[in-house]
Parts: C-alpha cells; sequence; structure tokens
C-alpha cells in the first residue's frame, strides 16, 4: 500500500516534486507555506506582497526542485528563496521610488510598559534595514556574506545592522523591559 502524503518526509517529496508530482509538492507548500509568508511579513511585506512573493517563490521552488539537496531543512531553502525575491522585489521599487532611511527618531515608539510585547510588534520598531537584516539572518537563515550581497551593502554594515537588531530586540523583549523607569523604593 502506497504512503499518505504526510507521511513522506520532505526530502522524499521534494524528489517526488522534482519528477514532477505536483501533489507531492502541493504537500510541502500546505507544510510550509504559512512560514514563509510569515517570515516575508516579518520582512515588511503588507499582507497581499507577502501572500504574491510566497507564491512567486514556491513556484520558483517546483521549478527548482532538483536542486534540492536535503542538506538543510525545505522551509529554509525556501525561506531563502522567499527573502531574495522580495528583496529584488524591494530594490525595483526603490528606483521608481525614492526611500529615506529612517533615523533613531523615527523608531517605532515604546508600547505601554504593561502592554504585552510580541516578536512582530518588537520587530517594527526596528528601522528597515535592522529589521531586513534581523529576518534575513535569523528569519531565512542567511549568512552575513549572503545578506550583504542580496542587500549590496558592505558586510561589516550588515553585521552592524544585525547586531544593533538583535540588541534592540533583548531589550525590549527581556523581562525587565516592564520593570523600567518602575522605583524599587518600598516605604
Amino acid at each position: 500500500m502506497a504512503k499518505a502524503l504526510m507521511d513522506h518526509h520532505d526530502v522524499e517529496l521534494a524528489a517526488l516534486a522534482a519528477a514532477g508530482g505536483r501533489r507531492e509538492f502541493g504537500e510541502l507548500v500546505r507544510r510550509h507555506g504559512s512560514a514563509v509568508r510569515s517570515l516575508l511579513r516579518r520582512m515588511g511585506a503588507q499582507g497581499s506582497e507577502a501572500d504574491d512573493v510566497a507564491q512567486d517563490a514556491f513556484l520558483q521552488a517546483f521549478e527548482k526542485c532538483a536542486e534540492f539537496r536535503g542538506e538543510g531543512t525545505f522551509a529554509a531553502w525556501v525561506k531563502r528563496i522567499a527573502a531574495r525575491l522580495y528583496l529584488k522585489r524591494k530594490a525595483k521599487d526603490a528606483r521608481y521610488v525614492a526611500e529615506i532611511e529612517p533615523g533613531e527618531d523615527d523608531v517605532a515608539p515604546v508600547r505601554d510598559q504593561a502592554a504585552l510585547v510580541d516578536l512582530d510588534e518588537a520587530l517594527k520598531s526596528l528601522s528597515e534595514t535592522e529589521r531586513l537584516c534581523v529576518s534575513l539572518c535569523h528569519g531565512a537563515g542567511l549568512s552575513h556574506p549572503e545578506i550583504a550581497a542580496a542587500m549590496n551593502l558592505p558586510l561589516g554594515t550588515v553585521k552592524s545592522h544585525v547586531k544593533r537588531g538583535l540588541d534592540k530586540l533583548r531589550a525590549r523583549l527581556s523581562p525587565d523591559a516592564g520593570q523600567m523607569g518602575r522605583s524599587t523604593h518600598v516605604g
């Protein structure tokens, strides 16, 4: 009796998809589609744009499925494709619209300290470049040199953006963040 699609490992499904298996590739999309869209939203893509780029990424992954060797996870592989497509789209858009890099004063304000802050909200507090660098590094699994090449930035600048972004996220998400500014005097 044939194995059900959900019983196959991603590497098996990718091999079957490379041989033209549309149903097998559909199972890969079902498994990893929301993670890819989530990464794109964390990088700054809005709802329909994240859906469009994710769809393009899966189409490209289907065409290149034979290149997936199983050396990493399929999810990481398709996330790298999606991240690169998103960066290309942003670069193309930047040619038509002059974009100004937000300064330190333009970073989103910190919410009420009593409010719970989740990662998506914390990422919104970073500058666009910091958010992209952190998302590409820790969300898509790209190395610093890969990010530098994809974003056309010097390697040291990418490393600085990743470190600064992570420092801001740690400060924003730390348990002590809600205690800042509160008096510890008991009396």
